[in-house]
Parts: C-alpha cells; sequence; structure tokens
C-alpha cells in the first residue's frame, strides 16, 4: 500500500522537474543575447577591418566580443557598441531581444534601411545613437516608448516625414540630435538640454 502512495509523488516531481526544464529553456538569457548578436553579424554586409568576422565567434563568451560589455548581476548583454568601425549593414529584428541593453551605439557607420518595429523591447535604454549612417523611412513613433531614454542621436540619416508627437513622452530624454535629415515640421513640445535639428 505504501508503494501506491509514492507512485503519484515520484510523477509529480518527474512533471515538475520537465517543467521547470522547459521554462528555463524558454526564459531569455546569455544564449538569446548570443542568438541576436550573431543574427546582426549576419546582417552585415561589409566588414573592411573583419571586426566581427574574427571576434565573433561561439568559441568565445559574447562578454568577450569586441563592441559587447556585459553586466556583473544578470550576465547579460547591457552595452552595443559598434561605432566608427566602418560596417554596412542592416538592423534584423532580433535585436530587440537584448531585453538587458542600456546603450547602443551604431554611430559613424553605413548602416541601411529601416528600423525594426522590435526594438521597442528595448525598454531599458538610456543611450540610442544611430547617428551617421543611411537609415530611411519616417522616424518610427515607438521612439516615444523608452521610459528611462536619456540620450537619442539620429543626425546624418535620410528620415524623412515629421517628428513623432510620441516623443513627447520621453520624460527622462536630455539630449535630442536630429540634424542633416530630411524632416519638416515643428518639434513637439518638450524640455531637454540640447536638441539640434535642421
Amino acid at each position: 500500500m505504501a508503494k501506491t502512495g509514492f507512485l503519484p509523488t515520484l510523477i509529480f516531481l518527474l512533471l515538475f522537474s520537465t517543467f521547470r526544464a522547459i521554462l528555463s529553456a524558454n526564459s531569455p538569457n546569455i544564449s538569446t543575447d548570443q542568438s541576436a548578436l550573431l543574427a546582426l553579424k549576419s546582417h552585415i554586409s561589409h566588414d573592411p577591418h573583419n571586426l566581427l568576422v574574427t571576434n565573433w565567434s561561439t568559441s568565445t563568451s559574447v562578454c568577450n566580443w569586441i563592441g559587447v560589455t556585459c553586466g556583473s548581476t544578470h550576465h547579460r548583454v547591457i552595452a552595443l557598441d559598434l561605432s566608427s568601425m566602418d560596417l554596412t549593414g542592416t538592423i534584423p529584428s532580433q535585436l530587440g531581444n537584448l531585453s538587458f541593453l542600456v546603450s547602443l551605439n551604431f554611430s559613424q557607420n553605413s548602416f541601411h534601411g529601416s528600423l525594426p518595429t522590435e526594438l521597442i523591447d528595448l525598454h531599458r535604454l538610456k543611450y540610442l545613437n544611430f547617428g551617421n549612417n543611411s537609415f530611411s523611412g519616417e522616424i518610427p513613433s515607438w521612439f516615444g516608448y523608452f521610459p528611462t531614454l536619456q540620450s537619442l542621436y539620429l543626425y546624418g540619416n535620410n528620415f524623412t516625414g515629421v517628428i513623432p508627437s510620441t516623443f513627447g513622452n520621453l520624460s527622462k530624454l536630455e539630449t535630442l540630435s536630429m540634424f542633416n535629415n530630411n524632416l519638416k515640421g515643428q518639434i513637439i513640445s518638450f524640455e531637454v538640454s540640447y536638441i539640434h535639428q535642421s
């Protein structure tokens, strides 16, 4: 009779451990960040200095990759700085999976195309710099939904249209730079320490 009571407990423990393993497999972790960065690497069509080709390898930790900084607490990617690397390419939607990202800098390169809406998931961003590239299309309205964003640089691109009214939601914004684009209309009413738009 004692064995009969043991069987349901064993089944429960097996189901619980399986469920926990499935949950942890589906939870974002450093492997998620690695996949996102490898997707970005695959979207780079020109890397004249072979910076990513030689350095972004699965044989080394993501946290040791050039331009990548990981946080000590959660061991996730918190900063990505690919500025001034002469890179050409597009931004993949998978970049939105870098959910711990605080700083993103792609300035002084030749990235082009439009910005994927999945970047809206980077809700921890404080610093965002897409300056001096060849991004085109309208400035996405979802830029206005980064609750902690302090600095936004979009200068020197091919953005068109008007400045989204959602920029008024950026209560933490201190610096905004949008010169050398094809923008029109009024700057919406909000206070930042530095605005440059022409």
